[in-house]
């Protein structure tokens, strides 16, 4: 595995009492999580922590699937095969206990949680998602975004019916039709890509992306060193209205 050091800045903005994103790195394992939970009586809390902590058990080992085990003794199959299978069972599993407790909880009912995971392996990039939370790649100076929101708003945009500039303005911009917890099993969109040395990987919570788009979020990388990035993302976020939690997690890889 190439060598990755990470950065990460969870706030909980200036309108919110309490923060319902989650956040977590582990460089040694090359896993890296952002959750933004949703759900009333603190149960958006609930909800992100028990992603991130389910997520990064099942890929380290607790609990890996049978189809996952099988499948790594045929030596045909692509390693990010594999990886990719693991991220969707880890994204189920985090689904199903967190739709569990909230079953057994009434004031946890309907609690939820966006979830995207970035894991760092054999010189590839692992990534999968569910909701809006999202990731970015910056790199030689230019930024790509590498999730697609599961929004109702998002469905508009594709489909040519909204511009992102008139979903930005939209209230109901954030308005999930997939979630962890929430919706029981999950499809999560993954991907693997190579990486390569001075690759800058951002995972954000919806509270950085509602205020700044995608040319604001990659000037700022551009301005910053790396290790103060996950604080001058979220400081300009904050700066430029933010209301909600914000989170940011930066992987740079060397």
């Amino acid at each position: 595995m190439k060598q990755v050091d990470a950065f990460g800045r969870t706030d909980c903005g200036p309108v919110r009492d309490n923060n319902e994103d989650a956040l977590l790195l582990d460089p040694e394992a090359g896993i890296f999580v952002v959750a933004d939970g949703m759900g009333g009586h603190a149960a958006g809390e609930v909800a992100s922590d028990m992603a991130v902590r389910a997520v990064h058990d099942i890929l380290m080992g607790a609990g890996d699937p049978d189809e996952t085990r099988l499948v790594r003794d045929i030596e045909s199959i692509d390693p990010a095969d594999v990886m990719r299978e693991r991220l969707r069972y880890a994204m189920n599993q985090a689904s199903h206990q967190i739709r569990r407790a909230a079953d057994a909880n009434p004031s946890r009912r309907g609690m939820g949680t966006t979830v995207v995971v970035l894991v760092i392996d054999a010189g590839r990039a692992h990534l999968a998602h569910v909701g809006d939370s999202r990731a970015y790649l910056y790199r030689a100076g230019r930024i790509e975004r590498l999730t697609r929101d599961h929004t109702v708003v998002q469905n508009e945009i594709d489909q040519g019916r909204l511009t992102p500039e008139q979903a930005r303005r939209l209230p109901h911009r954030n308005i999930l039709y997939q979630s962890v917890g929430f919706n029981g099993p999950v499809e999560p969109d993954t991907s693997t890509r190579t990486v390569q040395a001075g690759d800058v990987f951002v995972l954000c919570s919806d509270g950085l992306t509602d205020v700044l788009d995608d040319e604001a979020i990659g000037a700022v990388i551009g301005a910053h060193r790396p290790d103060a990035l996950a604080d001058a993302l979220t400081e300009t976020a904050l700066d430029a209205g933010a209301e909600d939690n914000v989170t940011v997690a930066v992987v740079v890889v060397h």
